[in-house]
């Protein structure tokens, strides 16, 4: 992306609230479709009778009522959490690089939480998941020290502070990581079968201690990464244009990278490895409302959420009763879209 693409511009509010009406759709029709399919009518009538003071008899059953508030509706919540925060990760990636094919597993995010997810699941204590168990702590773990290890390598060399040297730090990481990742399978193939199931991606759930756990980090992350969007914008221009314009695109690289690592790395210990989130909705979005990131970063956020919630549907129900792993059905959509993204795409930011 250059900056001569940019287009000036700031974010309508219609079209925020036909995302969130989009969002609200998607959340509808996820939640009232599955094995047992609830009425549209009754789940609103009992999401309305959990306001405060607000006595609604949803003419749910108390199995019906705990299918959707034990099962569909935190499984929803937590794809929407994990959409919006891939998307407006991807957003932040694409634009602290300038390359429209950052994801946020670009940096070694991926590969390190691949490889602390084999490690709990090959040596850790057989327990069952939790998240605050072995596999997602130790997911989580890997994928920042991906980053770490990527920043340390990338800013040992003179050029280091470019966004062309840190990508081929993560490329040297993520390749050395995966390495080590495949090695340790072929130690412990009996373990190979769960692996692969984490690693493809799913978004089961014990309830609502997924959401809560995630939803400190991702504020945190996304509140950065939106607060960051006008520097972004900035920074599209070339280092040496934001440099002359009072923006230090080192520091602003740093920080949004660290924000996308860090909601990244605490969605992905929860769902799995998801590929595609990232680069199928911040492009959507750039082809159809504008390329500014004060566009691009809010609308990723509701879009990314209606994206996945959609994804999960369609993973859960187009083979039921079996369930295909969301990560396949990202990847069905996500492959093509990155064919057509890398077939138009000019060439990498420096």
């Amino acid at each position: 992306m250059t900056g001569d693409e940019i287009r000036p511009s700031r974010l309508h509010w219609w079209w925020f609230a036909g995302a969130l009406l989009a969002l609200a759709g998607a959340v509808l029709v996820s939640i009232m479709l599955g094995a047992v399919d609830l009425d549209a009518s009754s789940i609103v009538a009992s999401l309305l009778d959990r306001l405060p003071f607000v006595n609604i008899d949803s003419g749910l059953s108390n199995r019906e009522e705990a299918i959707l508030w034990e099962l569909r509706l935190p499984r929803v919540v937590l794809g929407g959490i994990v959409g919006a925060t891939l998307a407006v990760a991807g957003g932040s990636y694409q634009g602290s690089f300038r390359n429209p094919l950052a994801d946020p597993y670009l940096l070694g995010v991926a590969a390190g939480a691949g490889l602390g997810a084999t490690i709990a699941i090959a040596y850790g204590p057989s327990i069952p998941s939790t998240p605050f168990g072995p596999l997602p702590l130790m997911a989580f773990i890997g994928g920042i020290a991906g980053v770490a290890a990527t920043y340390a390598i990338g800013y040992s060399v003179r050029a280091g502070r470019t966004a062309v040297t840190l990508i081929l730090a993560g490329v040297a990481v993520a390749s050395f990581l995966t390495a080590v990742q495949t090695y340790l399978q072929q130690r412990n193939a009996e373990t190979l079968r769960e692996v692969y199931g984490w690693i493809l991606g799913r978004l089961s759930t014990v309830g609502w201690t997924e959401v809560w756990m995630v939803i400190p980090y991702v504020v945190v992350a996304t509140t950065v990464m939106l607060l960051g969007a006008r520097r972004l914008d900035v920074l599209s221009v070339g280092d040496e244009e934001a440099v002359s314009l009072g923006v230090d695109p080192a520091r602003v690289r740093l920080v949004m990278v660290l924000a996308a690592t860090l909601g990244t790395a605490a969605v992905v210990a929860v769902s799995g490895l998801i590929g595609f989130v990232g680069i199928i909705v911040p492009h959507t979005i750039r082809i159809i409302f504008g390329t500014s990131y004060r566009i691009v970063l809010p609308l990723s956020v509701v879009l990314g959420a209606a994206f996945l919630i959609l994804a999960d549907l369609l993973a859960r129900t187009i083979a039921a009763p079996a369930e295909i792993p969301i990560g396949v059905i990202t990847a069905f959509f996500g492959a093509p879209f990155f064919a057509v993204v890398l077939r138009s795409s000019r060439g990498l930011g420096s």
